[in-house]
């Protein structure tokens, strides 16, 4: 019996590592070369096109910026949607931009930093980064004294500003992995 139980704990063993060997290989094949790049996901119904808007409601979630939890950047509007479940709307706000602005498309949450100081030397806090232009990192955050400027022309920026209140927000919500969509 003690031979039969040695053999049984030993396929297990088996079995356990070929299923955490094959884990492994598949998280592998899905990560990108280096974790701060972006990533994108391409989509049929993302065009270069503006996302149909609400002519009585400027603040209505656009039409066609996706479905499921997501945080929605439209860079004609200069405005971003938080977005539930249920596609239900938890906030929207306006946002001032950088210089460089990402092409639009589905990124995720690459990283994030509590505080920092932006390319442009401001201090800002809740960095929320989801992609990279042309070597210029694009993501949301607030600057700590309060103050959204318009961008110095000529530097190429990619801090896209937003409130205190509203950065609090979008930090609490969008998470590492969480989908960003930029539409028109």
């Amino acid at each position: 019996m003690v031979g039969s139980s040695s053999g049984i704990a030993a396929g297990l063993t088996a079995t356990a590592l070929g299923t955490v060997g094959y884990l492994a290989f598949q998280a592998s094949a899905h990560a990108p070369d280096d974790l701060s790049a972006p990533r994108t996901t391409e989509s049929s119904s993302l065009s270069a096109t503006k996302a149909p808007r609400d002519g009585d409601d400027p603040t209505a979630l656009p039409l066609g910026s996706g479905t499921g939890q997501r945080v929605v950047y439209s860079l004609g509007d200069d405005r971003v949607w938080l977005v539930g479940e249920g596609d239900r709307v938890s906030r929207t706000f306006p946002v001032s931009p950088g210089t460089v602005d990402p092409p639009p498309a589905r990124y995720v949450v690459t990283s994030r930093s509590n505080s920092i100081v932006g390319s442009d030397g401001v201090a800002v806090e809740h960095v929320v980064r989801f992609a990279n232009v042309d070597g210029v990192a694009i993501g949301f955050s607030a600057p700590t004294d309060g103050r959204v400027l318009t961008p110095e022309p000529g530097k190429k920026l990619g801090g896209i500003r937003e409130s205190r209140e509203d950065a609090t927000a979008m930090w609490t919500f969008a998470t590492i992995g969480t989908t960003v969509t930029v539409i028109k």
